[in-house]
């Protein structure tokens, strides 16, 4: 495999879209600093999207505020000429989705009721608790409580559970 970053495509800003499971969240003084980053230094990296062919759309993978910051700041989009640095991956809705957990567990910290609503997600899809520890990097701890704040009980019809327990 050809490492994406290999490839990397000058794309109209109206091409791309954000996708709608990234819980990552950048606070305010943060994106101030990415939004000086970019002013002063230029895209040093490209975003990583998929192309949705049968809309000619690139939906993003990572990279969420450096587009953000292009379409809400004039100077930049006018200096990069409307284009964003793109580079692609070819993946199915649950490896992008792990994509997007791993690109932003490896910066900074989720939003725990979209992280909670991911994994039901997941879940629903049918990929196992296994697959998600795996492919997220979550220990079997951090799943558990991200099921229990989702409140589904069905994320746990699986599951086999101690009978210790019993009514007096």
């Amino acid at each position: 495999m050809t490492s994406p970053v290999y490839n990397v495509r000058a794309i109209p800003i109206e091409r791309i879209r954000a996708n709608e499971y990234n819980p990552n969240a950048v606070a305010p003084p943060e994106m101030k600093l990415l939004e000086k980053s970019i002013l002063e230094d230029g895209y040093t990296m490209p975003i990583v999207c998929y192309y949705m062919s049968d809309e000619d759309i690139y939906e993003i993978v990572d990279g969420f505020h450096r587009y953000s910051v292009m379409k809400n700041n004039k100077t930049i989009r006018e200096r990069e000429n409307g284009m964003m640095p793109v580079v692609t991956i070819d993946k199915d809705l649950s490896n992008r989705i792990a994509s997007t957990i791993r690109h932003n567990r490896a910066r900074g910290s989720h939003d725990i009721d979209l992280m909670s609503n991911i994994v039901s997600e997941l879940v629903k899809s049918g990929m196992s608790d296994a697959w998600i520890m795996k492919h997220i990097g979550m220990d079997a701890d951090e799943l558990l409580r991200l099921k229990q704040v989702s409140g589904i009980s069905e994320l746990f019809k699986d599951k086999e559970f101690s009978t210790s327990y019993e009514k007096p």
